[in-house]
């Protein structure tokens, strides 16, 4: 039987703690307490997702770096741009430091921006919020095909295997599968304030676990000769 890593062991400690912690908060009816704690803005739960999606941009750049040095040009440089993906998110996350460091919020981002900070995600225009458009339902349906739909069709759907390795797809093997289940359908029915700030941790936790030991790991390995 297969064993996790030490690095599996520790996010998905981190994991199935977000999970209890966030359902006994529902259950005993904690929810002011959730949203003024736990998942309150500059808390643990919005760090953390920052600190766990900049983590999986360095293995990803680590990777890259190794996939350049095997001669594998090509796929070095997705694995790079998939890299800066996860840069960015970790910026957005924490408005690119402005609130740690303090620095004043430009014009444009005071009449534009929902937080009147420097980030896109609470850009607005009119109406029409990024948040909820691009970086919301869309991105949502995005990673749930990604965590969900992808890790059974990849062995089982030639085609589909093909083009995920030819883009450098790292693949959610089935412990990340389930884990993206629970916590989709925990954040759907719990009733608590800024729910999906634990979302994202969630996300932030299960990709840097995926980075680092991928169900395609195979494809990425540099130890034999070099690929053109």
């Amino acid at each position: 039987m297969s064993r996790f890593s030490l690095a599996d062991q520790v996010i998905f400690g981190f994991l199935n703690a977000t999970l209890v912690f966030t359902l006994a908060y529902a259950v005993l009816g904690f929810g002011t307490q959730f949203g003024a704690g736990f998942a309150i803005e500059d808390g643990p739960i919005e760090y953390g997702t920052a600190v766990a999606l900049f983590m999986a941009s360095l293995v990803l750049f680590w990777r890259a770096i190794r996939l350049g040095r095997a001669a594998r040009i090509g796929a070095g440089l997705l694995v790079a741009f998939y890299a800066l993906i996860f840069v960015f998110g970790a910026g957005e996350e924490i408005s690119w430091g402005q609130r740690i460091f303090g620095w004043e919020t430009t014009e444009y981002f005071l009449e534009n921006n929902r937080q009147m900070e420097t980030n896109l995600h609470n850009l607005a225009f009119g109406e029409e919020q990024l948040a909820k458009t691009l970086f919301g339902s869309v991105l949502t349906t995005v990673l749930l095909l990604y965590l969900v739909v992808l890790p059974p069709l990849y062995p089982r759907v030639r085609w589909i295997a093909k083009l995920a390795d030819a883009l450098m797809v790292p693949v959610p093997g089935l412990r990340h599968t389930i884990i993206a289940v629970v916590a989709s359908l925990l954040v759907a029915v719990v009733d608590l304030p800024r729910k999906w700030e634990v979302y994202e941790f969630i996300f932030g936790l299960l990709s840097l676990s995926i980075f680092i030991g991928p169900a395609n790991s195979a494809h990425f390995d540099t130890s034999g000769a070099p690929e053109k």
